[in-house]
């Protein structure tokens, strides 16, 4: 589904990414990982088109998608979260998820005027969808909590399901465990598994908990140093001996061996 050729991203003088060639197929749950500034962060921004590439291509579905900002990449069917999730704080989770779709009635001024039985059956369409998605998510209880006041771990649930609320292709999630406590992440982790099993949805997965790559992932792509240093399995990878030079350390590779 995504084809990154020779991607190469400098910021003055300093290669961020140095020519990195890799392939996400289509239905798979592909795991991004290396050591912090290994360019993982920066290589999303490149494929989501928040930056342009200096070097390189990058491709959806075979059609050449380059420097295309986010918004045009959005509606062609990729999406991306971050580190930090993004919500709007004074608004509810539903309403959230509302806010997603766009080209909505509601935002033209003359459909307001003109046509506002229109608007009010689009929102009812919106309101349904997003109550499937909270109830895929089994947050059901957080449906009018404004999203302010959610945790951090529900917070990276709430962007999921934003991914929901469109026709996503390919999905690229930025450190979803981070700051989330273990029974959250598990949550996630079974919401990512069924949306790629009973959906379909293809993702591409920033992590650094290794048992969280490893009972999702397959295939495990390690980056480190701006380059693609290996990919395999996570078996493979956690044998790779330069991989646990470079990333892992010792420790799992005592584990890898038990």
């Amino acid at each position: 589904m995504i084809t990154v050729q020779n991607i190469t991203k400098k910021f003055s003088g300093f290669t961020a990414v140095n020519n990195v060639s890799l392939n996400i197929k289509k239905g798979s749950i592909t795991g991004l990982v290396g050591p912090n500034g290994a360019g993982k962060t920066t290589l999303f921004n490149v494929i989501a088109g928040i930056y342009r590439p200096t070097n390189g291509t990058v491709k959806l579905d075979g059609v050449d998608i380059t420097g295309l900002p986010p918004h045009e990449l959005f509606h062609k069917g990729l999406l991306r979260t971050f580190q930090i999730a993004h919500e709007f704080g004074s608004m509810s989770v539903r309403e959230n998820l509302m806010m997603v779709p766009g080209a909505q009635s509601g935002e033209k001024l003359l459909d307001v005027w003109l046509n506002p039985k229109k608007i009010v059956l689009e929102e009812e369409v919106l309101k349904n969808k997003a109550d499937d998605v909270i109830q895929f998510l089994e947050i059901s209880h957080l449906a009018d909590e404004l999203a302010g006041n959610l945790s951090g771990g529900q917070k990276k649930l709430l962007e999921l399901g934003r991914t929901m609320m469109v026709d996503a292709k390919i999905v690229f999630l930025d450190e979803v465990g981070a700051g989330v406590n273990r029974t959250l992440l598990n949550t996630i982790g079974d919401a990512i598994i069924r949306l790629n099993k009973e959906r379909g949805y293809t993702f591409c997965v920033i992590e650094h908990d290794m048992d969280f790559i490893d009972r999702l992932c397959d295939p495990v792509i390690v980056m480190a140093e701006g380059g693609v240093l290996a990919q395999g399995t996570i078996k493979e990878i956690k044998s790779n001996e330069q991989v646990i030079e470079a990333y892992l350390g010792t420790g799992l590779k005592n584990k890898a061996k038990t």
